[in-house]
């Protein structure tokens, strides 16, 4: 399915490409998402999901396949399955910068693949969740670049082509009936009674074993 959405960040729109074009600066902007290692125009990491009581970890990678910094144009290609094997999850992302009333505007394009629980919810309810996502995104990003860097003492030694990111505290999961509201709610109220009522019938036949 394809999902368009845009964001305004009230940053250059320099100092916004330099941030996207970073993995290691931008991900902590995105709820759930931790980035765990960089090695030149990939990455991986991990994303945490909570449809309710049911929590998801999509573990995968993302590479850069476009960098155009004249247009301010990137195109990043990512994909993720999670732990427990309860589904995946690929998408192509086309994200383009340009300057607005002083900010910058960014304009998202996005291919997306789902399987498993998150599937089920349809692309408009998927569309919803998204825009409200990036809408948080740009907040915590803007919040970041309005943040000074510390200044530096000295220059830092070149960075290798591959490393590992430093250990940084986890993301926390992002929660998809708390974003959607009512909306989701409706969806997710059969899926939910059938949950509580599994979980019933297993503690009920263990108490019976006893």
């Amino acid at each position: 399915m394809r999902l368009d959405h845009e964001f305004t960040v009230p940053a250059g729109v320099e100092d916004v490409w330099k941030a996207v074009i970073d993995p290691e600066y931008v991900a902590p902007c995105m709820p759930g998402a931790t980035v765990t290692k960089v090695e030149g125009d990939t990455f991986s990491g991990t994303v945490k999901v909570k449809l309710g009581p049911i929590s998801l970890l999509y573990k995968g990678t993302g590479e850069f396949l476009e960098k155009d910094e004249a247009a301010k144009k990137v195109v990043i290609k990512a994909a993720g399955k999670d732990a427990r094997g309860a589904g995946t999850a690929s998408a192509t992302v086309t994200l383009t910068l340009t300057e607005r009333d002083g900010g910058t505007h960014g304009a998202v394009a996005t291919e997306l693949s789902v399987t498993g629980k998150p599937a089920q919810f349809g692309r408009g309810l998927i569309s919803e969740v998204g825009g409200k996502i990036l809408d948080q995104f740009a907040e915590r990003l803007a919040e970041k670049l309005g943040t000074p860097e510390p200044a530096e003492e000295e220059p830092e030694p070149e960075r290798p082509q591959l490393r590992s990111v430093p250990p940084i505290p986890e993301a926390e999961a992002i929660d998809l009936v708390e974003i959607a509201g009512g909306s989701m709610a409706k969806r997710l109220r059969p899926v939910l009674a059938a949950g509580a009522a599994m979980v019933a019938f297993l503690l009920i036949r263990k108490l019976l074993r006893r």
